[in-house]
């Protein structure tokens, strides 16, 4: 399929999702969350996911990370082939080329703001100078270039999201992955929030997914798309109005 859309368009997206089912046994019953969903997403494009809960947006995002494999079908990201990966690397790719931005930060609880940042520049092998500066920069860029020496706990869960924020896009990767990144502020703070994230994945030239029941998160987005009894199906913006 990759070879395919090369020839068509001149040059291959970064994602492409060729067939994608995946199903599930539950109670002695086998459950379909994706079926044979087919799409792409191009470079610099951010994409918002729609859908009710237990749609399988989560699923995807997993799937996207390598974090879980497919029943069936094939995805390519940034022309490498993420299914045929070994666990392992597919691990290594997901630390150097993905990052994430969770509805309850996942701050590591016993290391400071700037020790949160610096972890996933340590887990690729990079502890120079150079790149501690790229966390000190980054975190002046979210606004909190005076908060490296707390810890998560005291910071409000606006500035821990800023944090997140700042962890996903450290290590430079392709592709952000965003899972309901505001289900846990205030509509104020949402707002913050979503802004921060917006403008720093446009300003970087990343692509981004993000899982939403936030209206609010539509207006960054490039296409929306939601999930419905198993299949992706693009929306019109238009016809997104409230709660999806």
């Amino acid at each position: 399929m990759m070879e395919q859309i090369e020839q068509s368009n001149g040059r291959p997206p970064l994602i492409c999702l060729d067939r994608i089912s995946k199903s599930y046994e539950e109670a002695g019953r086998r459950h379909t969350v994706l079926h044979e969903v087919s799409t792409t997403f191009a470079r610099g494009e951010t994409v918002v996911l729609l859908g009710k809960s237990g749609s399988g947006k989560s699923t995807l995002l997993n799937l996207l990370s390598g974090i879980d494999t497919p029943t069936s079908g094939e995805i390519w990201i940034d022309d490498q082939p993420l299914t045929r990966l070994s666990e392992h690397a597919r691990t290594l790719f997901r630390r150097r080329k993905i990052g994430f931005v969770f509805q309850f930060f996942n701050l590591v609880p016993t290391l400071t703001v700037l020790e949160n940042l610096l972890l996933p520049l340590e887990l690729n092998g990079r502890t120079a100078p150079a790149d501690r500066q790229v966390a000190v920069d980054l975190l002046a860029r979210v606004g909190l270039a005076d908060r490296g020496r707390s810890y998560p706990d005291r910071l409000s869960g606006g500035e821990q999201q800023r944090v997140a924020i700042a962890r996903a896009l450290v290590h430079d990767p392709l592709l952000v992955l965003a899972d309901e990144p505001t289900g846990n502020l205030d509509s104020e703070t949402s707002e913050q929030v979503l802004d921060l994230l917006g403008t720093l994945t446009r300003q970087t030239g990343k692509t981004m997914l993000m899982v939403t029941h936030s209206p609010d998160a539509v207006a960054l987005a490039n296409r929306i798309f939601r999930l419905r009894e198993g299949q992706l199906v693009e929306e019109p913006r238009a016809n997104v109005v409230g709660e999806p």
